[in-house]
């Protein structure tokens, strides 16, 4: 993993999250309070202006950019969900270049934030099933849709959708979903190509 494949993983999942904006606020509008789009798509946009600002020059100084960014411009819960996420990936490639091992970090970072755990219908639905995929070797798009899709038959209990209760179950979770777009991003980006 190198600085410029990260480089071009931020710019590809800014670019996703931009032209999915309304569909990420049209999920949320069913389940939540209708911004995680327009919130998500602020936030990414604040990270591109940063990096092409102060050119981060480790794989280490573009997550903890990244992540400063986002729990500084990103509203609602998803700032320092993905703040927290990325800011842990920071510290864990300071020490390694492992993938696995950076984003199990990112992983423990959201749970530690949230205070949430697998099967709560929130974005870690998507990254623990991920990181699961990416250490048995068989991480795939299809992999990443599945975990995503997976979200819809969950009863939230985390989180404002939580108040809906049963009538949570047949929404996709907004923050599943722009996950899903980061790891669908870090694929096309060749991230995981070491």
């Amino acid at each position: 993993m190198n600085v410029e494949a990260v480089k071009k993983w931020m710019i590809l999942f800014t670019e996703k999250v931009n032209q999915n904006k309304a569909y990420l606020s049209e999920l949320d509008r069913a389940i939540g309070d209708g911004d995680h789009g327009m919130n998500m798509a602020r936030g990414t946009t604040e990270v591109m202006a940063a990096l092409e600002a102060k050119n981060p020059a480790t794989v280490a100084d573009v997550f903890k950019l990244t992540g400063m960014t986002l729990v500084s411009k990103v509203g609602g819960a998803s700032g320092p969900l993905y703040g927290s996420a990325f800011i842990s990936m920071a510290k864990e490639a300071g020490t390694t270049d492992s993938l696995l091992a950076i984003l199990q970090a990112g992983l423990n970072g959201i749970e530690k934030r949230g205070q949430a755990v697998p099967g709560e219908k929130t974005m870690i639905d998507t990254w623990q099933p991920v990181i699961k995929a990416l250490a048995a070797g068989n991480l795939s798009e299809q992999t990443i849709a599945d975990a995503v899709a997976h979200t819809k038959e969950i009863k939230a209990t985390k989180g404002r959708a939580s108040y809906l209760g049963e009538r949570s179950i047949g929404h996709l979770d907004p923050g599943a979903v722009s996950s899903g777009y980061l790891f669908e991003t870090m694929l096309e980006a060749g991230v995981t190509n070491d």
